[in-house]
């Protein structure tokens, strides 16, 4: 991605957690890449070594291995940091309706300590994920910031808290702080394997391997599926706007366009079959829908392009098209 209008960046100290994940390896790679100095904290219990291998002989890379549950690993990593990337968490609505326990004690009791660390280590500002389960049982499409339903799942229950207490801690600290929406995010090192898989990998895997995938319900169900590039985007614009009235907000992070399970299928499809003609012919599978799932989802991005200067760079299809090829250059 273009970083040119991010140099401000250059040898700012920047903390990551949930760095060795998904999300947080990408945001590692990016600041790297514009010259941060960046300090990664994961635990590893979803993050993979792997994912961060090449950033640890860089010389602006530091890695402290810990849990946010822990709150004097989290004073210890926001230590003279200019910025904190808050990643960490404990991810996927069926797994925390399957332990919620173990999700609020990382999604709330985590966020907590790192907001505490954050403000007593002076950070200009901080930079969490927040997420689009927040909209509940809303029904309103897109979806726009300040209209949220119910939550419908703990995992949403935890996102909501982290919110809440971000506003407080402005209001009552005066720390910085900026939550990101994230909607459907997918692209390079998302993990195609284990029983929470995002439903994108673990498609395109079970395509590679000629297996058909099952979607939940008919597969009319809908997503804003949102490609890395934007999010890493948006976290960078989070850290070095001017605009004040950005600042102490939340915003959609996401393309503002919906897909539905189907058409998605058949878009890594054919992306897959360019490379695999055989993939063309693997059928669907369709089971039951998921507890905590909502119908649809499509996010409005007018606050983030009005506030933020956000122009998304990707669409589904560039963004699958680019996945594809990274997956297939990595799993086979």
């Amino acid at each position: 991605m273009n970083t040119e209008q991010f140099t401000s960046l250059k040898n700012k100290n920047i903390l990551v957690t949930g760095g060795a994940g998904f999300i947080g390896s990408n945001l590692c790679e990016v600041l790297l890449e514009i010259g941060a100095v960046v300090t990664c904290l994961d635990d590893f219990s979803t993050g993979n070594k792997q994912n961060i291998k090449t950033f640890l002989e860089n010389s602006n890379f530091t890695l402290i291995e810990g849990d946010i549950r822990d709150l004097e690993t989290c004073h210890k990593a926001c230590e003279k940091m200019d910025f904190v990337l808050h990643q960490a968490a404990l991810g996927s609505v069926p797994r925390s309706i399957k332990d919620p326990i173990k999700t609020n004690e990382i999604n709330v009791s985590g966020f907590l300590n790192m907001l505490v660390a954050a403000r007593d280590a002076n950070v200009k500002r901080f930079i969490y994920a927040a997420s689009s389960s927040t909209y509940g049982d809303s029904e309103n499409l897109p979806k726009v910031e300040h209209i949220i339903g119910k939550p419908l799942s703990p995992y949403a229950i935890t996102k909501y808290v982290n919110e809440l207490y971000a506003d407080n801690f402005f209001v009552t600290y005066g720390l910085n702080t900026i939550g990101l929406r994230y909607f459907n995010v997918f692209g390079r090192r998302q993990d195609p394997n284990g029983a929470y898989a995002a439903v994108i990998p673990l498609f395109v895997k079970q395509f590679m391997d000629h297996e058909s995938p099952t979607l939940n319900g008919d597969g009319t169900y809908s997503r804003d599926f949102t490609y890395i590039d934007n999010v890493l985007q948006m976290n960078l614009l989070a850290m070095t706007t001017e605009n004040k009235s950005a600042l102490n907000q939340v915003y959609n992070t996401a393309v503002g366009d919906r897909t539905t399970l189907l058409e998605l299928t058949e878009l890594l499809k054919k992306h897959l079959a360019n490379f695999d003609s055989e993939i063309s012919k693997v059928e669907i599978k369709h089971g039951p829908n998921r507890k905590g799932d909502i119908p649809h989802s499509l996010a409005a991005v007018d606050k983030a392009k009005e506030l933020l200067g956000y122009n998304p760079t990707h669409v589904i299809e560039s963004g699958v098209s680019e996945s594809v090829q990274w997956y297939w250059d990595n799993l086979k």
